[in-house]
């Protein structure tokens, strides 16, 4: 049975996302390890038929298409996704609004991307956001994300304990979230006990990244 009170959070997180897209890049951390996962990124070229979770307003979505055959991007905002638009006009790039607790995807892909949204999933729903992944790969599929745990003492309104946060707009709205602070070590051990094989790996600075699959097509 779902907690109520978690998907009363979730709307308001999606609220704020809509909300936030014309000034979300205003609010960007400014912290070193990004070039990192860039090399990395590259690295691992996404290729083939790809899906970009929570695309957001495109920040990874113009570096993805460069390497996809197609890339197919979702997001809950549909400002969200007007942006990424503006900042990925290839051809070979469509834009689906869906909200990831609910969206189920129509084919499987050779690579499933996600950036900066594992922390926004809260973790009564991280075993069955996992579940969508495994079931948007093909066999041999892949998976990169990249995200960090990085949280202001203003934000934290219930606590360092708890993963409910209040960010604040430039208007000054308020608006409640989910950012669970991963740890590295602790991230890639609670997706071995899901059936994963995937490395996380910290950067010199607050961000974290991993790669990997199922086991099963590790195997």
């Amino acid at each position: 049975m779902r907690d109520h009170g978690t998907g009363t959070l979730l709307a308001e997180q999606i609220d704020y996302y809509r909300a936030a897209a014309p000034e979300y890049f205003q609010g960007a951390l400014d912290f070193p390890g990004l070039d990192e996962f860039e090399r990395a990124l590259a690295e691992f070229a996404p290729s083939g038929d790809v899906l970009e979770l929570a695309c957001g307003p495109g920040t990874w979505t113009p570096e993805l298409a460069r390497h996809a055959s197609t890339l197919t991007a979702v997001d809950s905002s549909p400002e969200m996704l007007r942006v990424a638009r503006e900042r990925t006009p290839d051809q070979h790039v469509r834009f689906e609004l869906g909200d990831l607790f609910d969206w189920r995807a129509e084919r499987r892909y050779d690579v499933v991307f996600f950036g900066f949204w594992i922390s926004h999933v809260p973790l009564d729903r991280f075993a069955d956001f996992w579940a969508l992944v495994a079931g948007c790969l093909a066999p041999g599929g892949r998976v990169l994300f990249i995200d960090d745990a990085h949280r202001t003492p203003d934000e934290l309104i219930e606590g360092e304990g708890s993963s409910t946060i209040r960010r604040r707009l430039s208007d000054g709205t308020q608006h409640r979230a989910v950012k669970v602070p991963h740890e590295p070590a602790e991230l890639q051990d609670r997706l071995t006990g899901l059936g994963w094989d995937i490395e996380v790996r910290p950067t010199s600075g607050p961000f974290y990244w991993g790669h990997g699959q199922p086991v099963q097509s590790a195997a």
